[in-house]
């Protein structure tokens, strides 16, 4: 069926509700919107969907939230996990908690017991529920950092991971599978409760939860020496992170929490920001300008599902506030959980640190001095979470500290996956350490650039939208995958590793290897000198990204490497 019949067919069909239809009506004379809305099915990728909100079938929907639950339904039942049930979170995004009750009513439909929160919560709580309440999965209604007019739907194992393989690609197919909404279930609210398969929670997790949190504290006793001292300003960007971080931040002891007034209040309409990603440096205007009036140390940022951290430090010889990447911050927790560790005998046998390949290769200079395993995973932290559950089930190593270059890490293993509450407290508490001996978290980390070398790294995005953009974005990955550059800004390509393909090939030799990883669309370029490129395609909105890192023996050369590497990848991958 073609993009303008699967249209009509929405407009005419009885199944769709009427507010679909007059929104439907509304773009009748656009063809190219509405082959945008309708030219495919909105894709359930590895870790399930996200789109912008709206009706069609490439859109997210009531509708197509109702049939990739289906199909996550399917496979529950293949494995007889209804009885273990499914725990579902929602942040504050437009159409979040409407989502959530949908899935649930699905779900109930199909004899399989539900238990949602009662109101939005951070993304790493729902997976510590997860693992808490012995689920057989987890549903999370959220877009993460996208821009106000996206939502999603991203699925945890009973592991409390996002799902990995097999399971990844068997709830696919089982989605994949359900071909007509037709096919789908649903009941009422009223008849699920009835039948003791809807079920809220609430403030007997949250306390779980922050239990959990606090027992990740080194060194208590410094943060109630230096509490009166620190001045943190923080700003959820009217996401799910303001009840737990303040709550975390008061209980471990810290009295001198701003609160950024504009944002506190969760708004999936983000009215103060475009973009609600801590990344960007837009976000934090707001927390600045509070920061600047109230002299704080720290300026600290959580996204809309409170799993990613962005930070501010005050640089007290220039006096203004830096920026840090989520390498730095992570770095700057991962040598102060390894260091202490080591210092107060609390290192477990066989320790690891676990990253991506596209985080920073500072971690190994960091995991090397104090002799902890450093394992790399694919990108994407589902793959540090399945670590953990590696270590366990194997009996091998002993979980530390995970992080990825977006912003996002965990210590401790209480939950399986990235959380910036966990982030927010460590790092309040590295503050208060650093500060105790005079200096500035930014201090610290020129510090360790000193004894590690000046790492850099950085990121470039290409959005290519609809149709087309998907055609731009795979030729473009054709190219650097058959034809590979010798050399990028007069740095030599030692070799490729192709994950899609499980090779590593020797530039200079010829000779080919594996990759150990499992099979991904992903191109990684080792350069000379420490540096090297990485690409892929996003797996949740239509972008093509590329990775950089170099290392230096100072801070200009390192930038200005970094930036010469940049130019050089973008114009080949562009030409």
């Amino acid at each position: 069926m073609g993009y303008l019949e699967e249209y009509h067919k929405w407009r005419a069909d009885d199944y769709f509700d009427n507010g679909t239809k007059v929104e439907l009506k509304s773009i009748e004379s656009d063809e190219k919107e509405i082959q945008d809305r309708f030219y495919k099915q909105l894709e359930f990728g590895t870790g399930g969907l996200r789109g912008v909100i709206g009706a069609g079938t490439n859109r997210m929907n009531i509708y197509t939230v109702r049939k990739a639950t289906q199909g996550l339904a399917n496979y529950i039942l293949s494995q007889n996990g209804q009885k273990k049930g499914v725990a579902i979170a929602f942040d504050s995004r437009i159409m979040s908690p409407e989502f959530a009750k949908e899935a649930a009513l699905c779900l109930n439909a199909n004899g399989i017991k539900t238990y949602k929160f009662d109101t939005l919560r951070p993304t790493p709580e729902l997976s510590f529920a997860v693992r808490y309440l012995g689920c057989m999965a987890g549903i999370v209604i959220t877009a993460s950092h996208n821009p106000r007019e996206y939502n999603g739907y991203k699925v945890y194992w009973e592991d409390g991971a996002q799902i990995t393989p097999p399971h990844d690609k068997n709830i696919l197919k089982e989605v994949a599978k359900v071909a007509e909404f037709s096919e789908v279930k649903t009941m009422t609210e009223e008849k699920a409760i009835e039948a003791g398969l809807y079920q809220v929670i609430g403030n007997e997790i949250d306390d779980l939860y922050m239990k959990e949190l606090k027992k990740q504290s080194i060194h208590p006793e410094i943060i109630h020496a230096q509490a009166k001292n620190m001045k943190i300003v923080y700003t959820p960007l009217h996401g799910t992170g303001n009840l737990p971080v303040r709550r975390v931040l008061k209980e471990l002891g810290f009295t001198q929490v701003y609160v950024v007034p504009e944002q506190e209040k969760p708004d999936g309409n983000f009215p103060t920001v475009a973009y609600p990603n801590p990344e960007s440096p837009k976000s934090f205007e707001l927390a600045l300008q509070l920061a600047e009036k109230v002299n704080a140390d720290i300026v600290l940022a959580t996204d809309p599902d409170a799993d990613r951290l962005g930070v501010y430090c005050k640089d007290t010889k220039s006096g203004e506030y830096v920026s840090f990447t989520g390498n730095m911050s992570g770095m700057l927790i991962a040598e102060y959980i390894l260091s202490e560790r080591a210092a107060t005998g609390t290192m477990p046998k066989n320790p690891a640190l676990v990253e991506t390949i596209v985080t920073t290769d500072m971690a190994k200079e960091i995991a090397d001095k104090y002799h902890v395993k450093l394992i790399e995973v694919l990108t994407g932290f589902k793959y540090i979470g399945e670590q953990i559950k590696f270590f366990e089930e194997q009996g091998t190593y002993q979980y530390l500290f995970g992080l990825e270059e977006s912003y996002g890490c965990l210590a401790g293993t209480y939950a399986r996956d990235k959380d910036a509450c966990v982030a927010v407290m460590l790092l309040c508490e590295v503050a208060s350490w650093w500060k105790k001996k005079g200096m500035t978290l930014w201090d610290a980390m020129l510090d360790m650039y000193e004894r590690y070398g000046y790492y850099q790294e950085g990121l470039e995005t290409i959005t290519l939208k609809g149709m087309d953009g998907a055609k731009q974005i795979q030729s473009m990955m054709d190219k650097m995958r058959n034809q590979p550059p010798e050399e990028l800004a007069g740095l030599t390509v030692m070799a490729v590793r192709d994950y899609n393909n499980d090779t590593r090939k020797d530039m200079a030799t010829g000779k080919v290897t594996g990759t150990g990883l499992p099979s991904s669309n992903v191109l990684y370029y080792e350069l000379e000198n420490h540096a090297w490129c990485c690409i892929r395609p996003s797996g949740t909105e239509p972008k093509i990204k590329f990775y950089f890192g170099v290392k230096e023996e100072a801070m200009d050369k390192s930038l200005s490497a970094l930036t010469e590497l940049k130019d050089a990848m973008l114009a080949y991958a562009k030409g």
